[in-house]
């Protein structure tokens, strides 16, 4: 079952621990004390999803200054994972959530259209979370991967001063 993105600036972050790309283990315990750009996407090398992973590698060093880590979660697997980020040389952590449940308990497991059916899939959405481990801003439906690593950064700028 999806769940709806309720997530509120102020919660709790749901903790996590996921594999990367180079299959170690990653959560959000070990961020603690730094921000966190947790970003769903659909999938490894299609078009919309690599423009974001670009951008937000493009960012990153930007992300590093303010004391944040961007980390992008799809269902894709490790191995796919690790692909997609040495064909596109990014500079981001990407963790491989198979089973759903990570996007599950952030609301980016949802029923979509697709092609005039419904079925199950991920959101793009991403969620800002504070060094406290707390949530700290929510975009709960991305609807343009263009420009998206921007508002995430500004956004973090807003919140770090």
């Amino acid at each position: 079952m999806a769940a709806s993105n309720k997530l509120i600036a102020g919660d709790p972050a749901p903790p996590f621990l996921l594999p990367s790309a180079d299959g170690t283990d990653m959560g959000l315990s070990q961020w603690k004390g730094k921000w966190v750009a947790l970003y769903f996407y659909p999938k490894d090398n299609t078009p919309g999803c690599t423009t974001e992973a670009m951008e937000f590698t493009e960012l990153l060093p930007q992300f590093e200054r303010h004391n944040a880590v961007v980390l992008g979660v799809s269902k894709d697997s490790s191995a796919s994972h690790r692909k997609f980020s040495e064909k596109r040389g990014l500079g981001i952590h990407l963790l491989s959530d198979e089973e759903t449940e990570v996007m599950q308990s952030y609301g980016a497991w949802q029923m979509k259209k697709q092609c005039g059916r419904e079925c199950m899939g991920t959101v793009r959405s991403t969620v800002l979370i504070d060094p406290q481990g707390k949530i700290a801003q929510v975009w709960p439906k991305v609807t343009r991967a263009a420009g998206h690593a921007r508002q995430v950064f500004e956004a973090l700028k807003g919140h770090t001063g």
